[in-house]
């Protein structure tokens, strides 16, 4: 009988068969479930309470943060480790800020995530070379307030000023306002870099992207 259980949780059949893989490797895990959505996640979570849970960052259903929050609230033992397409330094930062156990990019060597996941399931914590590399290199910016990302999101979905205004309940000059604040803090002068960005931090359907 094996020591510990995991389950994956990608929408890419691919992407599961080679973590199992990476896992199997390690000989002491057994995987008691895939997940291709973040809703069946979390279900899995709750009804096995596995040791550890890879968990895709960008899922149909529900958001990688949501499932995170619930995995961790049926099942506070899991340990959770993120591997992720995104490179976006803001989001693996934002990872890392909300307490995951281990974060991976998908291009990550299969020996470091094989390292990674013994040191995870020890009790440890464990953050990809790729990722800390990343995080290191990132010119520090000034942080975006709730509202300027609310704002960011809206632009990124093609809302202009007004439909902007109406649905956070604030003014389109207001909104102009955030616009010129967001420009100003991302180092930005135009509304395709501003797409750019949010696109990168994840603030679009995140499983529409990759």
């Amino acid at each position: 009988m094996s020591e510990f259980r995991a389950i994956i949780a990608d929408d890419h059949a691919i992407v599961r068969r080679s973590l199992g893989e990476i896992l199997a490797q390690i000989g002491n895990v057994e995987v008691v479930a895939e997940a291709e959505n973040g809703l069946e996640t979390i279900a899995l979570v709750k009804e096995h309470k596995p040791d550890l849970l890879l968990l895709d960052a960008a899922m149909p259903l529900a958001r990688g943060v949501q499932v995170y929050g619930e995995a961790r609230r049926w099942s506070p033992e899991t340990r959770v480790a993120v591997v992720t397409g995104f490179t976006s330094t803001g989001m693996l930062a934002d990872w890392l800020a909300a307490g995951v156990d281990g974060l991976f990019l998908k291009s990550a060597d299969p020996d470091e995530m094989q390292r990674g996941f013994t040191e995870i399931l020890a009790g440890g914590k464990f953050v990809a070379q790729e990722v800390a590399d990343k995080l290191a290199a990132e010119p520090e910016r000034e942080e975006l307030t709730a509202r300027e990302r609310e704002v960011l999101a809206l632009i990124a979905s093609g809302h202009q000023n007004v439909a902007i205004g109406d649905k956070l309940f604030i003014s389109p000059k207001t909104v102009e306002k955030h616009r010129a604040s967001l420009m100003a803090k991302l180092g930005v002068n135009s509304v395709s870099a501003l797409l750019v960005h949010a696109l990168r931090e994840g603030l679009l359907d995140e499983h529409r992207q990759l």
